[in-house]
C-alpha cells in the first residue's frame, strides 16, 4: 500500500498526524511537497518586462528557486521528523493541484488537509487547489481538519420555504 501525504506550509502537521494514525505500519509512505511556479515566473517577468532583459534577471530567478528548494527541503525534513517512520520525499514544481493529482496516480491513499475557511463547515473550507485535487484524485482521499473542526452549529441556516424535493417528473413523450 502506498500512501501519499501532501505537505503544505499551513497544514502539514495535520496530514502527518493523520498518516501516523491511519496508515498501516506496512505502508510505503511518501511525503509530497509541490512548489508553485508562480513566484519564479513573476520574478522572471518583472526583469524581462519592467526592468529590461539583463543578466540580473536570470540570477534573481535562480536565487528565488534556490530559496524555494531549500524551504521545501526543510519542510519535508520537519514532516519526516514528526512522522517518525521511514518515508520517501517527493519535492515537485509546477501547477500545485495538477502535480498532486499526478503524484497520487497509482497510490492507494492520498492524505490532504482543508486549507480554506476553517471557521465554518462546508465547501468554503477547501481552497481551490485542494478542491481540484479532491475532484480529480485517482485514488481514495483522506481529508483532515487542521486543528479542531468547527461544530455543527456553524452550518448555514436553511433557506426559507419548503425543503427542496426531487425535480418534477416530465410525462413521457408520445
Amino acid at each position: 500500500m502506498t500512501v501519499i501525504i501532501w505537505i503544505t506550509e499551513g497544514t502539514w502537521q495535520a496530514t502527518v498526524d493523520a498518516a501516523r494514525e491511519h496508515a498501516p505500519a506496512s505502508a510505503d509512505l511518501v511525503l509530497l511537497h509541490v512548489a508553485g511556479d508562480d513566484v519564479s515566473e513573476m520574478v522572471r517577468g518583472s526583469f524581462a518586462g519592467l526592468l529590461g532583459r539583463d543578466r540580473r534577471g536570470r540570477d534573481a530567478v535562480s536565487q528565488v528557486e534556490a530559496i524555494s528548494r531549500a524551504a521545501a527541503a526543510a519542510l519535508l525534513d520537519d514532516a519526516a521528523a514528526r512522522l517518525g517512520r521511514p518515508a520517501a520525499r517527493l519535492p515537485r514544481r509546477g501547477r500545485v493541484e495538477r502535480e498532486v493529482v499526478r503524484a497520487a496516480d497509482g497510490a492507494d491513499l492520498l492524505i490532504c488537509a482543508r486549507d480554506g475557511d476553517r471557521s465554518h463547515l462546508g465547501p468554503h473550507s477547501l481552497g481551490p487547489a485542494t478542491r481540484f485535487v479532491i475532484d480529480h484524485a485517482p485514488c481514495p482521499v483522506l481529508l483532515v481538519w487542521p486543528g479542531q473542526p468547527p461544530g455543527a452549529d456553524s452550518l448555514p441556516p436553511l433557506p426559507p420555504g419548503p425543503p427542496p424535493g426531487p425535480p418534477p417528473r416530465r410525462p413521457p413523450r408520445p
